[in-house]
């Protein structure tokens, strides 16, 4: 009997700068190439009391834009991923909100579980090609060597340090900044990948293949 696994591709948002409906059917493909029976849906009131469709899933991947992410919901997910649900975050699935200069605490469940939060492009433009540097060991990278990608900057702000980096970039000024890292909550396996703004980098084979891995790894099967 085959062990068939399930990934859902959650979008959500209101920032017209993210095509959402495009990336849920290219993460949907990408998913189907990495072994896993996957469905795409809209909206994050979805985790408490689940509908099959999400109950069922062996790993979320979000790519969200801002939107609505009630508390009550970010506590539900947290709970399935600590219970042994993978989770991919991409790129904007960081944007969270503020309270002064910190965290608002009506973010903080999701915070916690994904592990970090958007803050900013950085100095300069906000966009444009820079060199993806694969670093440490790890499934999903294994064989992959360093890329030249023309993507959106992003720079964030870690939850805690229990995370293993395993892609990074150099800024202009060379700051060494994080792209895609891992980590393990409770049961559950989260990737976050910064990389993804749109089909400049989803059309890449390296970002494609990060993708596929990293659905197939925090679904257990890589």
């Amino acid at each position: 009997m085959t062990d068939t696994r399930n990934a859902l591709v959650v979008v959500n948002g209101d920032d017209i700068h993210h095509d959402l409906l495009s990336a849920s059917q290219v993460f949907q493909q990408l998913g189907i190439e990495a072994g896993l029976v996957t469905r795409r849906a809209m909206g994050l009131n979805r985790f408490v009391d689940a509908r099959p469709e999400t109950a069922d899933a062996d790993v979320y991947l979000f790519y969200t834009a801002g939107g609505q992410f009630p508390t009550a919901q970010q506590e539900a997910l947290a709970a399935a991923v600590a219970a042994g649900t993978g989770f991919v975050g991409v790129h904007g699935a960081n944007i969270m909100g503020w309270e002064g200069d910190g965290i608002d605490p009506a973010d903080r469940p999701y915070f916690d579980l994904l592990g970090n939060r958007y803050l900013s492009h950085g100095p300069g433009h906000h966009e444009g090609r820079h060199t993806i540097e694969i670093v440490g060991e790890h499934p999903i990278t294994e064989g992959l060597d360093d890329f030249e990608l023309f993507d959106e900057y992003y720079e964030f702000e870690f939850a805690d340090d229990d995370v293993q980096v395993i892609a990074q970039r150099h800024r202009a000024d060379g700051v060494v900044i994080p792209v895609m890292y891992v980590r393990n909550v409770g049961e559950g396996r989260v990737v976050y990948l910064a990389l993804g703004h749109d089909m400049r980098s989803w059309g890449e084979p390296p970002v494609r293949t990060l993708v596929r891995r990293a659905l197939a790894w925090a679904a257990g099967i890589l």
